[in-house]
């Protein structure tokens, strides 16, 4: 993983033309200073998903050639990846996490929404949490990772939502329906790449109110640690995810709600709550 820290985002432009493959471009930040002028100006760039999903192909248009300027105002940010697998880890929470072997969910990816996106709360939802958590995004293909060389797999970090009903998460004994309803995995808004990742405060702010905060350093199995494991068993992909855990505190949202979860070094993700089907 370079050292070089920079943004990478997906967007779409604001007068993208509607059709069967949504229009998408990848973009580079470079500016320190998140909010200045440089920071709201962005170089387009090749993906750098070659081999993932996220490797569509846009139709060309003025003034979004590789290697050219846009600016913020000139789109809106997308999930930064259209991942293949999205995970979660559960009990990963300080020493009471440790305590247990780390596992895995797994979210469907079709659960993915970007900042700004709504979450869609079904009427039989129940009770159901945002989780705000810091997520690796692979940067290759990786099997059999060491302590040593996972690092190298790791193409930055962004931004991830676990929204989780609980109620089903009580009967459902795979946590498949809890977690992997439709809306329920936002992400974004940009991938980090060089971000130091100790000691990076997580925090949950809800319609508001910024809830009891905490830090990565609260979780039970670090970031190579858990990439040894998953790639223990199989081969992770370019522009998989991984949720590495919620040590935050989370509260219940209802339609209506806003929600936002802030990491450290990486900004804010927002979405609004509203009623699905």
């Amino acid at each position: 993983m370079t050292n070089a820290p920079h943004r990478l985002a997906r967007v779409r432009p604001l007068d993208a033309v509607p059709g069967p493959l949504p229009e998408q471009f990848f973009v580079r930040n470079d500016a320190a200073d998140f909010n200045s002028p440089d920071g709201h100006t962005w170089r387009i760039i090749k993906t750098p998903f070659p081999a993932s999903p996220a490797n569509q192909n846009s139709p060309a248009r003025g003034g979004w050639a590789v290697g050219g300027s846009v600016g913020q105002d000139q789109f809106t940010f997308l999930a930064p990846c259209a991942p293949t697998n999205v995970f979660g880890m559960a009990h990963n929470t300080g020493a009471p996490g440790r305590a247990l072997p780390p596992q895995a969910f797994h979210k469907a990816a079709s659960s993915v929404i970007g900042p700004g996106d709504a979450i869609k709360l079904s009427p039989t939802a129940g009770h159901v949490d945002p989780e705000a958590e810091l997520t690796v995004v692979v940067r290759k293909a990786a099997r059999k990772l060491t302590l040593d060389n996972a690092r190298d797999a790791i193409l930055g970090f962004t931004i991830g939502n676990d929204v989780s009903a609980r109620d089903a998460q009580k009967s459902d004994e795979l946590w498949i329906s809890a977690k992997s309803p439709d809306t329920f995995t936002p992400l974004g808004p940009w991938i980090v790449v060089g971000l130091a990742d100790d000691g990076v405060p997580i925090t949950v702010v809800h319609n508001g109110t910024e809830l009891s905060p905490a830090s990565s350093d609260d979780l039970g199995w670090g970031v190579e640690e858990i990439l040894v494991y998953l790639s223990g068993f199989m081969t992770l992909q370019p522009g998989d995810v991984i949720l590495t855990g919620a040590p935050g505190e989370c509260r219940q949202i209802r339609p209506g709600d806003e929600v936002v979860c802030r990491v450290g070094g990486i900004g804010e993700l927002r979405n609004p709550v509203v009623a699905g089907e």
